[in-house]
């Protein structure tokens, strides 16, 4: 069973509450194409500003190791480390860069696989959702519109001629 963390969004312009169809689930764990591709990895999921601070750290780095000659075998395995650092906390770099674009994290579930984790977090979080105020509320300074009783005359079948009523 996989965890996984939900992300809300901000809303939109117009919208009160965010749309349910954006919201984000980031599984908890190893990600191996982060661990393998790093670069890639991180542009294919719009890491903008870790990609910049990766690619400068690995540059400095490099740069640092060649300056102080240190063999091209313990190189690699700074690098492999690296790597394996990524691959780790890879779930959390995409959270810290989800609340970084001011979304939520509204909750946590478990599930077999994503299909089965959205299931179980909307079918929890409709029943802790408030209800939603209505859309246009009738004006307060309006009097009640005066509707007069139909005269059998007036009735044709089950309901009223729309134009007989005042």
């Amino acid at each position: 069973m996989a965890v996984y963390t939900v992300h809300e969004p901000p809303p939109r312009k117009g919208e009160a509450v965010a749309a349910p169809e954006r919201f984000m689930f980031v599984r908890d764990g190893f990600y191996f194409w982060a661990f393998l591709l790093t670069p890639l990895w991180m542009l294919v999921h719009r890491l903008w500003l870790v990609l910049v601070l990766y690619v400068g750290g690995m540059i400095l780095l490099g740069i640092g190791m060649a300056v102080a000659q240190m063999p091209l075998g313990a190189r690699a395995l700074v690098f492999l480390l690296i790597a394996i650092l990524i691959g780790i906390e890879a779930a959390s770099l995409r959270r810290w860069t989800l609340s970084r674009r001011r979304w939520k994290q509204v909750g946590v579930v478990v599930g077999d696989d994503l299909e089965a984790a959205e299931r179980r977090f909307f079918a929890g979080w409709v029943e802790r959702r408030p209800p939603q105020a209505p859309v246009a509320a009738a004006p307060a300074a309006s009097p009640a519109p005066r509707v007069a009783s139909p005269t059998p005359s007036d009735v044709i079948g089950w309901a009223p001629d729309a134009g007989s009523m005042p």
